[in-house]
């Protein structure tokens, strides 16, 4: 069993049982095990009928959505291989990874997204928009058959930012993803230690980047719900709404959090502020090795 199988294979079993959620508007839209099994099917039905083969290559240019999370795993059960994009990224810079890679088809999220790639690259492959993809939910009918996966076998090129150079291809494969699967779900299930209701998980990065897509994965393979932020300007309102019991973190959101907290403060004024800059002063001496 590979970690596609243990995916699918839980969801199956999660039956009407949360497994991942978006926020919009302030809500959460849920979907369950069978819903999310659903929308993997009518995404794998619709790639069967494009005519994408075992081992060809496929853009995905969205921002972070169930849809998202459906068609990824469709491209893997497919043996095609997903090429997540940035969907913030410039035309220009996304046009020369796929030109790298060579996507047989280019899956985008919006139209707005359709329409710059179109400008940047005119002779670019065939653009489908999600709203084609998942333009009829099947539910009358199964998963097309399956398509066996060696742990050799090639299942997403990431791409490297390049803000230090030309972006370069990472390939992963099925061997890859088993064993790192395996290697976080057993570090959370020691960390999180035996717990009666499933992990509460918040995400924000976008999906396109390695270490995201990992958790992503992992969430996916273990008894949690995640939850998907669709708006970084209300992140706070986001995380209090998902009540997450832990979450994926870069150090840019951390340094926006300190920065928001100190010019709460500093409106303020007063104690409060006065012990924030103390405290503040003495880290960065600490840190710079200097006497308290």
């Amino acid at each position: 069993m590979n970690f596609l199988d243990n995916i699918l294979g839980r969801l199956h079993r999660m039956g009407d049982q949360p497994v991942l959620q978006e926020v919009r508007n302030g809500h959460l839209a849920v979907k369950t095990g069978q819903e999310l099994s659903e929308l993997v099917t009518t995404a794998a039905h619709f790639l069967q009928e494009a005519g994408i083969k075992k081992g060809e290559r496929c853009a995905l240019l969205a921002h972070n959505s169930v849809r998202w999370v459906a068609l990824d795993l469709a491209l893997i059960g497919r043996g095609i291989i997903s090429v997540p994009l940035y969907a913030r990224q410039a035309p220009n810079e996304l046009v020369a990874m796929m030109q790298d890679c060579r996507p047989s088809l280019l899956c985008c999220g919006e139209e707005s997204l359709r329409e710059a790639v179109t400008r940047a690259w005119p002779d670019a492959p065939r653009l489908v928009l999600f709203d084609e993809i998942f333009a009829q939910t099947r539910r009358d009918i199964g998963p097309p058959l399956p398509v066996e996966l060696s742990p050799s076998d090639p299942v997403t090129i990431i791409y490297t930012s390049g803000t230090s150079g030309e972006a370069k291809g990472v390939i992963l494969t099925v061997g890859n993803l088993n064993h790192m699967l395996a290697c976080t779900t057993a570090r959370l299930d020691l960390l999180m230690g035996s717990r009666q209701e499933p992990d509460r998980v918040f995400h924000y990065l976008p999906l396109c980047f390695a270490g995201s897509w990992i958790l992503l994965l992992t969430s996916l393979s273990r008894s949690s719900v995640l939850t998907l932020s669709t708006d970084l300007a209300k992140l706070a309102d986001e995380m209090r709404l998902a009540d997450p019991h832990y979450f994926l973190n870069v150090p840019t959101l951390l340094e926006r959090m300190r920065t928001g907290v100190r010019e709460q403060l500093a409106k303020r004024g007063g104690l409060a502020f006065k012990i924030f800059e103390e405290g503040e002063a003495a880290w960065l001496r600490r840190q710079a090795g200097e006497a308290r």
